[in-house]
């Protein structure tokens, strides 16, 4: 009678592991987008920016490429030179953000006013920004209302969603809530992070929408991940008082730390500081919650500035 032998032999399994290894690398090879990355690389090469701008992009993303910041900014800064306005705004980004080259805001201001005449909306949107904070440009609500109104006609869903916030509160814009709920949902659907914290305050307050808090702090959670600090700290808050979710110090704790440690979010560290005295959450030291309201103050959350009185 014939064996049946219920193992493979001995070096079986490794050919097909490596036959379906071949297969996979060979359908990736073959994929749409590979091939669109391929043709944009040649573009490029034969000097269309536009093509070089594309693939940047692609790059950036890991999009069927190795990631890659540092070719990435290579590229734009090319199509910039080339007088491709987004390239222009996205190496500006990278500049603000240390991503692929050393940070430079002095620079990334350069860049995005290039990119906003050079017609990128969003260069106009980012430039917008810092005139609303006045970070390296002298304040200008002004300019920053009539930059983001020209970004977002133009397709800019970060000028959209900055323009909400002018529209709620009513700042050189009409006052206009609905306006601005469809302006944060449009923008939040495109995962900007300044949308979604605006339309989960609509929803916590109820106005025009529905108030939910339910989905105020899904709205909360998403802005927090996008990057936006005082996302992370309605969310906080919500786990906190109870308001959505479930009451829980230490969900609260660890929004806070996330917008206080990765996002350099003054307010973040200043609540974490208020659990950390109290031992809500996380571990109680006195000494960690001083150190915290120092971070805050740096970081320009001003009310952690002030030296508590000496009792008298």
């Amino acid at each position: 009678m014939t064996a049946i032998h219920t193992n493979p032999q001995p070096g079986r399994g490794s050919f097909r592991i490596a036959l379906l290894l071949t297969a996979a690398f060979t359908l990736a090879a073959c994929h749409p987008g590979n091939q669109k990355a391929k043709q944009l690389r040649a573009s490029c090469e034969s000097g269309d920016v536009k093509s070089c701008n594309a693939l940047a992009e692609k790059i950036q993303k890991g999009e069927y490429i190795l990631q890659d910041d540092e070719e990435a900014v290579a590229l734009f800064d090319k199509a910039c030179q080339g007088g491709v306005g987004e390239g222009c705004s996205s190496l500006a980004v990278a500049y603000q953000q240390g991503e692929g080259v050393k940070r430079d805001s002095v620079r990334a201001l350069s860049l995005l006013n290039k990119g906003c005449t050079g017609g990128a909306p969003e260069g106009c949107a980012r430039l917008g920004v810092l005139y609303r904070s006045g970070s390296g440009v002298p304040l200008d609500q002004r300019r920053a209302a009539s930059l983001f109104t020209k970004s977002c006609e133009q397709g800019s869903m970060l000028g959209c969603a900055n323009l909400g916030v002018l529209h709620v509160e009513g700042e050189l814009v009409a006052p206009d809530t609905t306006r601005a709920a469809d302006l944060f949902k449009k923008s939040c659907d495109k995962d900007i992070a300044v949308g979604c914290l605006g339309l989960g305050e609509l929803h916590a307050a109820g106005a025009v929408v529905a108030k939910n808090d339910s989905i105020a702090a899904e709205l909360y959670k998403k802005a927090c991940s996008g990057g936006e600090g005082m996302g992370c700290v309605r969310r906080g808050v919500a786990f906190e008082v109870g308001a959505g979710v479930d009451q829980a110090f230490w969900a609260a704790a660890t929004n806070y730390e996330r917008g206080c440690e990765e996002l350099n979010h003054g307010e973040s560290c200043a609540r974490l500081a208020m659990l950390t005295e109290r031992g809500a959450g996380v571990d109680r030291s006195e000494k960690k919650a001083a150190s915290l309201r120092n971070d805050a103050c740096k970081k320009g959350h001003a009310p952690s500035c002030t030296k508590p009185k000496a009792a008298t």
